[in-house]
C-alpha cells in the first residue's frame, strides 16, 4: 500500500483510482496506518462484514489453510464500463510491482 501511495500522481496521470479493499475492520485499518503503514490518500475498503464477501466474489477469499479467512493480495483494474480489465493474484508475503500495474492501465487510456 505505501508503494502505491508513494506512487499516486503515477496514477493520477493515467485517470485510475486506487482503492484499497481488505476483510478487516475499518478499526483495524485506522491502527494498520497508525502504527505501521502510515496514511493513505486513497480509500481503503472493509469487506469485514458480511465477512469477506466481497473478496470471495472476486475469486479472492482463502478458504484452506494456511490462513483462511483471509483475502489473497490482488490487484484489480476495473475499467470505465466497470469490467475486469486485469487481474493477478499475489503470493503472500509478495508484493504488487507498481510498474507492472502502471503498465497494466495503458490500454485503458
Amino acid at each position: 500500500m505505501p508503494a502505491l501511495e508513494a506512487r499516486k500522481a503515477d496514477f493520477a496521470v493515467r485517470q485510475a483510482q486506487v482503492v484499497g479493499l481488505s476483510v478487516d475492520s475499518v478499526p483495524s485499518h485506522l491502527a494498520w496506518q497508525k502504527h505501521q503503514i502510515g496514511t493513505l490518500s486513497f480509500p481503503l475498503c472493509s469487506d469485514f462484514y458480511p465477512h469477506g464477501a466481497v473478496s470471495a466474489r472476486y475469486g479472492l477469499l482463502r478458504e484452506g489453510p494456511p490462513f483462511p479467512g483471509i483475502s489473497n493480495r490482488a490487484v484489480i483494474i476495473v475499467d470505465k464500463q466497470g469490467k475486469v480489465a486485469w487481474k493477478k493474484v499475489y503470493d503472500l508475503p509478495a508484493m504488487p510491482d507498481v510498474n507492472e500495474i502502471l503498465e497494466a492501465l495503458k490500454p485503458l487510456a
